[in-house]
């Protein structure tokens, strides 16, 4: 079963995302936000009782939409020391050669486990070279230094060239990339040698979900802001083909946001459940 970490403002942690066998952390909150890191290191404490998986990722998309630098291992380090995370998400580099990427994944991954984290691996490639995206997923399958591989909210549109002015090729991207993984046999590659896949994010809608249906096998997380942030913006997922008629909500997700507006928590309730209900249909003896 796919498990669904949803995004949350800080003010909403409790709401939200207590209970969730797994979640995703920030690295960027969790430098710059107190509260939210204390949120997640009191409830450490707990976590005999109320398990959970940890992935803290290290912020790559909002560091490449800031044209900062990545945070380097000591202080990815720190940070996931400091959340109590399972796995940490090794530095990646959206539109770059995928060497650049597997370099420093190499690099980064004894640090890592030595430091008793699990790695997070996330294929990059130039804009439009596909083959080298490909690559670096067929790499990733077989590696020592790779225990999980995200598949990128930026990397596949970017891949395929269409991550930018193209939406209806942007939300079926990740759908075709998964058939071209599945087609050569890297899908089955990566679940033999007992590595998990992680979708990061959500591109122009909800019903991404049931766009790649049947890949969820190998899917084993998916994390996303969509359904908290559109509910608390006043936006609720709908029956359009995307599940969002006017596209994806361009407004950034504010994670001081603290309205506590009764209505929008409502609405942002509702959003979870058309998640998290296509995730909990009953698919027979196989699922």
């Amino acid at each position: 079963m796919t498990e669904f970490a949803h995004i949350t403002p800080t003010a909403y942690l409790d709401l939200f995302a207590t209970g969730r066998p797994f979640h995703l952390t920030l690295a960027h909150l969790i430098e710059q936000d107190p509260v939210y890191a204390n949120w997640y290191a009191a409830r450490d404490l707990s976590r005999g009782m109320d398990p959970y998986v940890n992935v803290m990722d290290n912020s790559a998309f909002e560091m490449y939409k800031q044209g900062r630098e990545m945070y380097p291992s000591d202080k990815l380090i720190e940070m996931g020391t400091k959340v109590a995370a399972d796995y940490i998400v090794m530095s990646d580099y959206p539109g770059q050669p995928s060497q650049v990427t597997i370099d420093k994944a190499i690099e980064m991954a004894p640090e890592l486990r030595d430091a008793g984290f699990g790695t997070f691996f996330v294929p990059q490639s130039s804009e439009g070279d596909l083959e080298d995206l490909i690559s670096a997923f067929e790499w990733a399958s077989t590696s020592e230094h790779v225990d999980y591989i995200g598949v990128s909210i930026l990397a596949v549109p970017i891949a395929y060239g269409v991550e930018k002015d193209n939406k209806l090729q942007r939300f079926t991207s990740r759908w075709k990339f998964m058939r071209e993984l599945s087609n050569r046999g890297i899908l089955n590659t990566i679940k033999e040698n007992g590595k998990k896949i992680h979708f990061l994010g959500m591109v122009d809608g909800p019903n991404e979900c049931t766009l790649v249906e049947d890949y969820l096998w190998y899917i084993d997380s998916w994390d996303s802001s969509a359904a908290v942030w559109a509910g608390l913006c006043g936006i609720g997922f709908d029956e359009s083909p995307t599940g969002l008629i006017d596209g994806k909500n361009e407004i950034e997700v504010d994670f001081d946001h603290d309205s506590g507006d009764i209505a929008d928590i409502a609405l942002a309730m509702k959003n979870i459940r058309f998640i998290d209900q296509q995730f909990w249909t009953d698919r027979g003896e196989d699922w």
